[in-house]
């Protein structure tokens, strides 16, 4: 009788632990996946926020009329709005990320005030630079 007792509770313990161990390991699944959406998120919104600043800035050192550089203007403050949802969840999922993600934002942002057109397309390419840091730190992490 013991014999049967100590098998059904071993058959029960095995059981339990396998559930937990599967359980563990698809929150981490899931817990890579959503930092991965957030990276690829933020990765994607600083690159459309980096386009639609060198669009606003060569307006502005061309000389281009009112309407047009207002129009860009307003573009640029809607990408860079859209960057503000990877870069939080970043923050929460992966703090490990934030200082890369932070710096290659900033170099993005650094397009503003470009003081000729060599100095904007010198500001972008840092701002390339930095976002394939972000993403080369990402890949170690995620």
């Amino acid at each position: 009788m013991w014999a049967s007792v100590i098998a059904v509770v071993g058959t029960l313990l095995g059981s339990v632990t396998a559930y937990v161990l599967q359980q563990r390991g698809s929150e981490r699944v899931a817990l890579r996946r959503e930092r991965l959406a957030a990276v690829t998120a933020l990765s994607a919104a600083l690159a459309d926020h980096r386009r639609a600043m060198w669009v606003r800035e060569d307006l502005r050192l061309a000389g281009a009329d009112a309407a047009a550089y207002d129009a860009a203007r307003a573009e640029s403050h809607a990408t860079r709005s859209v960057v503000t949802a990877p870069m939080t969840t970043l923050a929460v999922l992966a703090p490990d990320l934030v200082d890369s993600a932070r710096a290659a934002a900033s170099a993005v942002y650094a397009l503003r005030g470009a003081r000729d057109v060599g100095a904007l397309a010198a500001a972008r390419t840092a701002a390339i630079d930095a976002c394939d840091r972000f993403v080369a730190h990402a890949a170690k992490h995620v």
